[in-house]
């Protein structure tokens, strides 16, 4: 059987997308879906995302790490799946989305697509974690996933896949682990951002929550003011707005580019 397929990518953060409205991918291979993702040996990409149908929304988005694990939300996947979904005639320009982290809603404007976020929950702004005997400080928030926030001097100093990695696995985040982001604040008052993915288990060029983690931690510190202008490390920017209340931030939305790589079909 051969399978259409979409490579797209938002802010350099890659994904392979399937329409999957017949039901017809094989959602429980999870070995064909690492397949897919692997960067030497398939189509390559940091996560797997299906169109499939919903009942409390325009369209279902069902989205796996390169491992074959699922994941609750991607921002940036979000961004591209929509713009996809709007292509195919899935939907209109503004749309709403069914993630397992809850329902979103999009708009897909001329490059770029606005995403309406999960409202922010589980803060934790003044959190310190003990790694090999150095205590190092941290903010955390969910943003339909688990991100840790640590603000550095200079983000291309941090080895981010050492630290990363053991910050990700500590056992003050366990089970299920958490994302990892290394935070500067700009004398402009944009930020910089590097982010050790759960799942992908590497840095990654950009990651959409993680992004939307630093900068609604970044305002609630008092360090940046919505809307920041975020620079990831594929050199791509994302802007983050929202809300300061006096417990979190509303009506929190994620906006950047979106752009086609290739499509093609993948034999299972």
């Amino acid at each position: 059987m051969k399978i259409k397929f979409w490579k797209m990518h938002g802010a350099r953060n890659d994904f392979v997308l399937f329409d999957n409205r017949n039901g017809d991918f094989p959602v429980e291979n999870r070995e064909f879906i690492s397949h897919i993702a692997a960067r030497h040996s398939g189509i390559g990409a940091e996560g797997v995302i299906l169109i499939e149908p919903s009942e409390e929304a325009d369209f279902r988005m069902h989205f796996f790490n390169p491992d074959g694990g699922e994941a609750e939300m991607c921002g940036n996947g979000a961004r591209c799946v929509a713009r996809l979904a709007c292509e195919l005639g899935v939907t209109d320009q503004t749309m709403s989305i069914e993630t397992a982290a809850g329902v979103i809603r999009a708009q897909v404007l001329q490059r770029s697509v606005r995403l309406w976020m999960t409202a922010p929950s589980n803060w934790k702004l003044d959190g310190s974690l003990d790694v090999d005997g150095r205590m190092l400080t941290y903010g955390f928030v969910n943003t339909g996933v688990s991100h840790v926030v640590m603000r550095t001097g200079n983000v291309q100093d941090v080895d981010v896949a050492e630290v990363g990695s053991v910050v990700r696995r500590h056992r003050d985040f366990a089970p299920e682990g958490a994302n990892v982001n290394f935070m500067q604040i700009q004398p402009e008052g944009d930020i910089s951002v590097r982010t050790y993915e759960r799942g992908v288990e590497a840095e990654t060029l950009a990651c959409g929550t993680g992004v939307t983690a630093c900068a609604l931690v970044a305002a609630k510190n008092g360090w940046a003011e919505l809307p920041v202008l975020v620079h990831t490390r594929s050199g791509d920017m994302l802007t983050v707005d929202g809300e300061l209340t006096e417990d979190s931030v509303r009506n929190v939305t994620l906006t950047g580019p979106t752009e086609h790589v290739f499509e093609g079909t993948v034999e299972y």
